[in-house]
């Protein structure tokens, strides 16, 4: 029997429910506040965002995260996992008119996490040390299946409140009982190292645009200035100075790329006192001084259509 036969019917039929309820380019909300459709007709230069805790599923086509330097390439072979908000730069690689890249997102909240955990008879106990808040899962035909459940409760939007719930708690367990479930369960743990790590990133994130102390944080967590450090980078692959970098200057490239705003105007509202200083930095990373990367960005398809999966 051709155990791959399963898998390829479940992908065919995903993508078929994805292009019906994304029919052309863009990004799609749907009925299910939780769920995102993509629909992309060609590859796409980098672009940067906070990614949420989320599920990313592609059903025909390839996509690319980078998390400080580190490649994750997904596609209908694999999924992604991303367990706490990262500041990352996405990338569709595999798309055409012909074929086009159709994806899905899943968010979730940690608390449905540890709400599923408790019901498993023989959860899988995360490490007491934190490990990478992202990871590459591969795909099974069980998990394919319930995602198109859910995807087929588009079509009857009367049992979207009842029945939607049900099938994301169904997605994610099948999650927590794959290959990495416990690097998900782990951000989900309260009183853990994981834990606190993640609600210091939580911290940064809400208040991006003003100093932060890093001894304030570590004491919020639990840990030493010491420890803190080596678990933050374990969990985001960078420091938390540069986790809150990474955030200040992708949003300021969101403010100039969908709002119209200048360089000097952006530096100051994401917490910059420097322009200069923050020209400096925005074209280290991006590889252009600002306007001119806002520009060049400009010219190509829509600015915002591929922030997200």
């Amino acid at each position: 029997m051709n155990e791959s036969l399963p898998m390829e019917q479940a992908l065919r039929q995903l993508a078929l429910l994805v292009r019906r309820h994304a029919p052309s380019n863009g990004r799609y909300e749907t009925a299910i506040p939780s769920l995102t459709l993509m629909h992309a007709t060609e590859v796409t230069e980098p672009m940067e965002s906070v990614h949420r805790p989320s599920v990313c599923i592609v059903a025909q086509g390839a996509k690319t995260a980078v998390l400080a330097g580190e490649t994750y390439r997904y596609d209908p072979s694999a999924y992604l996992v991303v367990s706490v908000d990262l500041p990352m730069s996405g990338r569709i690689v595999e798309a055409s008119p012909e074929t086009p890249y159709l994806s899905l997102k899943l968010s979730f909240d940690p608390d449905v996490i540890l709400a599923i955990v408790a019901e498993m008879n023989k959860p899988r106990l995360p490490s007491s040390e934190p490990s990478r808040g992202i990871a590459l899962n591969r795909m099974s035909p069980e998990l394919l299946q319930a995602v198109a459940r859910l995807m087929r409760l588009l079509d009857e939007p009367e049992d979207v409140p009842v029945l939607a719930p049900l099938a994301l708690r169904e997605i994610l367990y099948r999650v927590l009982r794959g290959e990495h479930g416990a690097l998900l369960h782990q951000f989900a743990v309260i009183g853990s190292h994981a834990h606190g790590i993640q609600q210091a990133i939580h911290a940064i994130n809400r208040h991006f645009d003003r100093p932060i102390a890093v001894d304030d944080l570590a004491k919020s967590a639990n840990l030493s200035t010491s420890a803190f450090h080596k678990h933050f980078k374990r969990v985001t692959a960078m420091s938390p100075l540069q986790y809150q970098k990474t955030v200040r200057l992708q949003e300021a490239r969101r403010l100039m790329l969908t709002e119209g705003m200048q360089a000097a105007d952006a530096a100051f509202r994401v917490g910059y006192e420097s322009p200069s200083q923050f020209s400096r930095e925005y074209a280290r990373m991006f590889g252009r001084p600002p306007m001119l990367d806002v520009r060049e960005l400009l010219r190509g398809p829509r600015a915002d259509a591929y922030v997200y999966d």
